[in-house]
């Protein structure tokens, strides 16, 4: 068996071109959605309620933040670990456009870009995925590394994330008639697809270099820091008597410390680690 062919860990110009052009869409929605979530008329298809709205606009500004720093980017371990969660997602929400087709808003603009985006995104972010970690390259060994026990909870905190992607897109509407917040299948599916993002934490099984972590905790701390502001903004729309409600309150605010102090101790050690 011929030797595994260690690569030179470049970011290729075709991932870059790739990321820069995604860019532009992503802040865009952001845009339309966060300021005035109860407004979506305009957009490609009526979100309600607010809340809703705002989770994916705070997920559409963190991927904004996680593709302009792949342009940017001078090592690809550093940025890989976002590809295949990001396509996921992409393809679950092109799936649901297809289920609730009848939901859109045809004549509106946005519902057309939607649909470039989500029909053609998911083939060309695998694509550029699978050509460019031909550039991957291992650790030396000198690295600063996640402890086991930081990443055996990244590894759990994914997984859960994955279930409850499959719980909502998979049983929509049985999803409706427990969330937190009022859902319908179409938008019960486009959270399932947002749960989806947490693949990434399962790549703590194989990947543990601080430096191949370090992006996907800032994208995800910082759509966090969103979601719990959003969380406030449609504080009306929670149902108080509904457990999951607190469940999320709670689980969302404990993460996003955990994920905080995690972050905070890691740059510390590669601080102390630089030469």
């Amino acid at each position: 068996m011929a030797p595994h062919r260690e690569g030179h860990d470049r970011v290729l110009v075709s991932t870059r071109i790739l990321a820069g052009v995604i860019v532009p869409f992503l802040l865009l929605a952001f845009v339309v959605l966060f300021p005035d979530p109860a407004d979506t008329s305009v957009f490609a298809w009526q979100i309600k309620p607010s809340m809703s709205a705002m989770v994916l606009a705070s997920v559409y500004v963190g991927g904004a933040y996680f593709f302009l720093r792949v342009v940017t980017a001078k090592r690809w371990h550093e940025v890989a670990g976002g590809f295949v969660p990001v396509a996921t997602f992409a393809s679950l929400m092109g799936i649901g456009t297809i289920l609730h087709w009848d939901k859109f808003i045809h004549s509106n603009v946005a519902f057309w870009l939607w649909v470039a985006l989500y029909f053609t995104t998911p083939f060309l972010v695998f694509a550029v995925f699978f050509r460019n970690h031909h550039e991957f390259a291992s650790g030396t060994g000198t690295e600063v590394m996640l402890a086991p026990p930081a990443a055996a909870a990244i590894v759990v905190g994914g997984a859960l994330a994955v279930a409850t992607s499959a719980f909502l897109y998979l049983f929509p509407t049985t999803a409706v008639h427990v969330w937190p917040w009022p859902l319908t299948p179409l938008t019960a599916r486009m959270l399932g697809a947002i749960f989806a993002l947490g693949l990434a934490g399962l790549g703590a099984l194989r990947e543990r270099r601080w430096s191949a972590a370090r992006l996907l905790f800032q994208v995800a701390g910082f759509m966090l820091v969103l979601i719990l502001v959003a969380g406030l903004r449609a504080r009306n729309e929670f149902d108080a008597g509904n457990p999951l409600t607190w469940l999320f309150a709670v689980g969302f605010v404990a993460t996003a410390l955990a994920m905080l102090t995690c972050y905070l101790r890691m740059e510390s050690r590669a601080g102390r680690a630089a030469p």
